[in-house]
């Protein structure tokens, strides 16, 4: 029998790995599971996960370490920008302007990497981090604690974190065996550097492993498993949702009315949601849809719901589903990543996925979320470089979003009278697109969602 130690990076991570079966599966598997969380302990006190709950200490990185670990990202960045838009738009993003010494250094880097950037400098990059880590108090504590668990593998997740490093380093140290989960659908395509190398990486679909074995040459194809995502798991858990007359109850609904659901991004990525959500609510009020509908807003759990104060001052027929995440500390490099989600809000997020009749978002991953139960797709992306709008338009340049505007399972929006004429056609024709999104959802998701934690668990047994 084999021992595994599960690190909990962030509060997604808490609602993909702690809210789904994956934790009663993996003690169904392995004789002892410890959980190791980035979150306070007390995060999970209202749970019965039955295992071990490890609050690991807050890791703070020094300035060397974040250089290497910049050098990394940036050297990535620069070998794969050629041909890639989103890796070219993040390329630029990162680049400093600031007079500080983090401002100084980036720039540095930048030239720096230029011209040292291949696969063999990055890897050396990533050693100087390690390096950084060798008398680091906190790593000290992680390989003791490791020491002290004895355990055959650690499973990270999430794979980009640069909090997680150190415990990866202390891990290679002890000869344990890591594994990581690859986060999320665009972290590969558009994203920098993982927060370390691991012994074997979890993907969602075919596509994800060879886009990890393209960017990351020095992975062999028998480090990688497709086991799909937990992520949509808890969408098919009887124990979560509501019934139709509960859904319309709790978000004060007309029933005789189809709801359209706008699903928000945060301010950093979709700065542009507030005039989205406006356009609807006038063409509402000013009766220009075809049909009466009820309007339901649900806004990022990355943020609070003060960005739309006046727009639910000013449109008061809007239901708002503000997401039920929980600040759990605040004195985090990455305080977002503290944020995490009460049983509540799956009970919310999976009824709204459920019983409503379209979904509008500028090209999130809820796209995903609602091709699930069958539901039209609008994508609003009104900016573009000459409008005076953020330029959301540039993302349809981005490799996964590319795959979604050219498998056609979804309405891409550019205006107003665009955005009017999707809704009224996916109104009256919801089923439109299904084939496309059958399409897509195989080719993005490679396994069903049914079983989801029992492949995940069993390939982290054999590879323990």
């Amino acid at each position: 029998m084999k021992k595994i130690g599960i690190v909990i990076t962030d509060g997604v991570g808490y609602r993909n790995f702690v809210l789904s079966d994956f934790m009663v599966e993996a003690q169904k598997q392995f004789s002892r599971v410890v959980l190791l969380s980035c979150l306070p302990k007390e995060a999970f006190a209202d749970l019965d996960l039955q295992c071990d709950i490890i609050e690991l200490e807050v890791f703070e990185e020094s300035f060397a370490t974040w250089f290497f670990r910049k050098a990394k990202e940036v050297a990535h960045l620069q070998l794969h920008r050629k041909g890639n838009f989103g890796i070219t738009d993040n390329f630029k993003a990162n680049y400093s302007t600031t007079k500080t010494p983090r401002g100084f250094a980036t720039r540095f880097i930048y030239q720096f990497t230029n011209w040292f950037h291949s696969e063999v400098w990055i890897l050396r990059y990533n050693r100087w981090q390690q390096f950084t880590f060798r008398q680091h108090p906190i790593t000290k504590k992680y390989k003791q604690l490791l020491q002290d668990l004895q355990l055959d593998s650690l499973f990270f997740t999430h794979q980009r974190p640069p909090y997680i490093a150190p415990l990866v380093y202390a891990a290679e140290q002890l000869q344990l065996k890591t594994t990581a989960f690859i986060f999320s659908w665009d972290n590969l395509a558009s994203k920098g550097r993982m927060a370390a190398n691991f012994d074997g990486y979890l993907v969602w679909s075919e596509l994800m492993k060879q886009e990890l074995l393209t960017f990351y040459t020095s992975i062999q194809p028998e480090q990688v498993a497709v086991v799909g995502t937990p992520q949509f798991e808890p969408y098919v858990l009887s124990r979560y949702g509501y019934n139709v007359a509960e859904f319309h109850q709790h978000f004060d609904l007309d029933e005789a009315k189809p709801t359209l659901l706008f699903s928000c991004g945060d301010v950093s990525t979709s700065p542009n949601d507030p005039l989205y959500i406006e356009t609807l609510a006038n063409a509402i009020a000013n009766n220009e849809l075809e049909q009466s509908v009820n309007l339901l807003v649900r806004t990022s759990p990355a943020e609070s719901p003060q960005r739309f104060a006046s727009l639910a001052e000013k449109y008061p027929f809007i239901r708002w589903n503000y997401p039920q995440w929980v600040q759990a500390r605040s004195n985090h490099q990455e305080a977002w990543s503290q944020r995490i989600p009460t049983v509540a809000d799956v009970h919310d997020l999976k009824s709204v996925l459920h019983y409503s009749a379209v979904n509008i978002n500028m090209l999130s991953t809820m796209s995903l979320d609602f091709m699930l139960f069958d539901k039209p797709v609008i994508n609003t992306v009104f900016g573009n470089p000459s409008n005076g709008l953020a330029n959301d338009q540039r993302f349809l340049q981005y490799a996964h979003i590319a795959y979604v505007v050219d498998s056609n399972a979804t309405y891409i929006t550019k205006n107003k009278e665009e955005l009017l004429a999707a809704v009224h056609q996916a109104l009256s024709a919801p089923n439109s697109k299904l084939v496309q999104q059958k399409e897509l959802l195989a080719t993005q998701i490679g396994a069903p969602q049914e079983g989801t934690s029992k492949r995940i668990t069993a390939v982290l047994y054999q590879w323990s």
